[in-house]
């Protein structure tokens, strides 16, 4: 499970529709509709959250706002919760860190959409994220990039 903190606009078609699935998987753990993945770590942030499943129903809603915006049918109403909450931090390291992750794929699986990004050294954040100073997150899971 990848919940990318990362700005949904920069994953190719293939990489949206993927969290989109996972972001429901997570929203399914969350609620308590599913036995595996209760200690997945991308998970973290939003447990540590006031209200988890409100949290990931607006992190759906921004990869579903995405999906809209390229002419996908992605079905809005799988989002369980929605609303309005605080952003929650991420750290700049942990942003770079997806970045190079995010790109080393897309080298192999789409350099053309990889191509519409370049220049970029340091993506935007997921909309419920907000940038603060920082190294990689605890949480995640170091691959080799």
């Amino acid at each position: 499970m990848r919940l990318w903190s990362i700005h949904p606009k920069y994953l190719d078609p293939k990489g949206l529709v993927a969290l989109w699935r996972e972001g429901l998987l997570a929203q399914a753990v969350l609620a308590g509709r599913t036995r595996g993945y209760k200690q997945h770590p991308q998970l973290t942030r939003f447990l540590r959250s006031e209200a988890p499943r409100r949290y990931i129903g607006v992190y759906l809603g921004w990869i579903h706002a995405e999906a809209i915006r390229r002419g996908y049918k992605f079905d809005e109403r799988k989002i369980d919760q929605v609303g309005t909450v605080d952003r929650l931090p991420v750290t700049r390291g942990q942003l770079d860190y997806e970045w190079r992750h995010l790109t080393t794929k897309l080298n192999t699986r789409a350099p053309t959409w990889l191509g519409g990004f370049a220049g970029i050294n340091h993506p935007k954040p997921h909309p419920l994220f907000r940038v603060v100073a920082g190294d990689i997150a605890p949480w995640e899971v170091m691959r080799p990039n």
